[in-house]
């Protein structure tokens, strides 16, 4: 009876414990974000100081300097998107080609940092040009993978048309393998890309919408239903005599 109690108390700990610990753990993750970012960006930084001298035209106090520097970068960011919609995206995108992603060690982070903000803009026509499908390896018998489609045309290999897939990968989807299957064995997913990049994040917790049976049929390839010739018979094979 005392280990039974002990064993329930023991239990209702435990509960209590896992109800508290995913806020203990934002608590704690927020924490560490904003610590870094006042190391990388705060009043006593570079990036700080920078701040504080675009609001010392405006106030004498150092934080207040720095808040209202802040508040003017950010404003200034409007402007900037304003330019880039009015045609500074190619030509800030050829300055970045020739100088960032040239080098070598920040060229990699830039372009992963890059691919990653690209599935935040909802309106990045990269990302969602592509079409997420799923891919049935065997044609319908095989394993079920959820991918993207970057382009509908099929690329003929061995006179079979095939069709590119990128598979990304969980739980941060921004890279994945590239591959190119069979056309007879994808099939559109019932969902848009932001859908499956939630999915991908929760690691599978977020389930797919179902794809219905007959898709599944469609996949598979129906097999050859042409009756075989009829051979001619015996009598029919032999000549007949000419009287």
């Amino acid at each position: 009876m005392f280990k039974l109690s002990l064993k329930s108390i023991a239990a209702t700990w435990l509960t209590g414990l896992l109800a508290l610990l995913p806020l203990a753990l934002t608590m704690v993750v927020l924490a560490w974000l904003v610590s870094l970012l006042n190391n990388l960006i705060g009043p006593s930084t570079a990036i700080g100081r920078l701040f504080a001298a675009l609001g010392t035209p405006f106030a004498s106090n150092p934080y207040l300097a720095y808040l209202l520097g802040t508040l003017v970068l950010l404003i200034s960011l409007y402007p900037l998107g304003l330019a880039v919609k009015l045609g500074l995206r190619r030509p800030l995108g050829w300055l970045i080609d020739v100088t960032l992603r040239r080098t070598p060690l920040i060229g990699n982070f830039y372009n992963l940092a890059d691919r990653f903000v690209g599935l935040l803009d909802k309106k990045n026509t990269d990302i969602t040009s592509m079409r997420p499908v799923w891919c049935f390896f065997g044609g319908g018998d095989g394993v079920a993978v959820l991918a993207l489609q970057p382009t509908s045309e099929p690329v003929e290999l061995e006179g079979r048309p095939h069709l590119a897939i990128l598979v990304p990968t969980a739980p941060i989807p921004v890279g994945g393998g590239l591959l190119y299957v069979p056309a007879e064995w994808v099939k559109p997913a019932n969902m848009g890309v932001d859908a499956l990049t939630s999915i991908y994040v929760s690691m599978g917790l977020t389930p797919p919408p179902s794809l219905p049976p007959q898709s599944l049929e469609d996949s598979r390839e129906p097999d050859a239903t042409s009756t075989p010739e009829k051979l001619p018979s015996v009598s029919e094979q032999q000549p007949k005599a000419q009287l």
